[in-house]
């Protein structure tokens, strides 16, 4: 069954769904992390790369989490998973919408530079302290994560603010928890929240001219990617905005 546009925009699921969504995303990272350390996380024994000890953890645990957000939305609605988030054909081609997330991540970059973003210890920093592991990550963020955050944010979250709080602030609304979610990896400083939160703006604006969830992975993938070549051909640490 395919959704219109119109069923997309108008969120079926309620403020309680997404309550239970945030209250098992924690358990479900959790438990992703013990699986992976019981588990995948031997074949990495030893190792001095830290992203090969963490990511496989982080993939289990938004794998549980979607597995129960498909199973809330059809025991309780009859709906099916992808297509309840917006996950079709955007209406405008794959290579502009990548196009643009380039462009995004360029300007992302020139505004970090304006407001002189600093330099802080960060966990992420940290994670990346390794040509390894920034390879690791990399792949992650142009692949898995895109895809998890995009469908967390802006095909679950973002309908529902829509439908709540109209177009404008049902954008912004996602876009500042992806914004607060990512800003304990870069030091808690408010250039990168505006940063961050901006790039998770455009990523809204993306899913609702283009109308599918698909398109705004497809823009995020490319600003990640940008941001990935720009850190492997710098032989540095992932930039600012990651």
């Amino acid at each position: 069954m395919r959704l219109t546009n119109d069923e997309e925009s108008e969120a079926f699921w309620t403020y309680r769904d997404l309550a239970l969504f945030l209250g098992l995303a924690l358990p479900s990272l959790l438990g992703g992390a013990l699986i992976a350390k019981l588990t995948i996380g031997r074949l990495f024994a030893g190792t001095t790369h830290k992203a090969l000890l963490l990511l496989p953890g982080q993939f289990l645990g938004y794998g549980l989490l979607f597995t129960a957000l498909a199973y809330l939305l059809k025991a309780e609605y009859g709906r099916p998973f992808w297509q309840s988030l917006g996950w079709w054909q955007p209406k405008f081609s794959l290579p502009s919408i990548a196009a643009l997330g380039i462009t995004l991540a360029f300007s992302v970059g020139i505004l970090g530079v304006l407001l002189r973003t600093p330099e802080v210890p960060s966990p992420m920093k940290e994670l990346l302290s390794d040509r390894i592991s920034l390879i690791a990550v990399s792949l992650f963020g142009v692949t898995l994560g895109p895809l998890c955050e995009e469908l967390a944010f802006r095909g679950f979250m973002q309908p529902l603010f829509i439908r709540s709080l109209g177009v404008g602030p049902g954008i912004a609304l996602a876009a500042v928890g992806f914004g607060l979610l990512h800003l304990p990896q870069y030091g808690y400083t408010w250039q990168h929240g505006i940063l961050i939160t901006l790039a998770g703006a455009a990523f809204g604006w993306m899913r609702w001219v283009s109308g599918s969830t698909l398109g705004s992975t497809v823009m995020h993938s490319a600003y990640n990617l940008t941001l990935a070549v720009g850190a492997l051909a710098a032989g540095s640490n992932a930039p600012q905005t990651w």
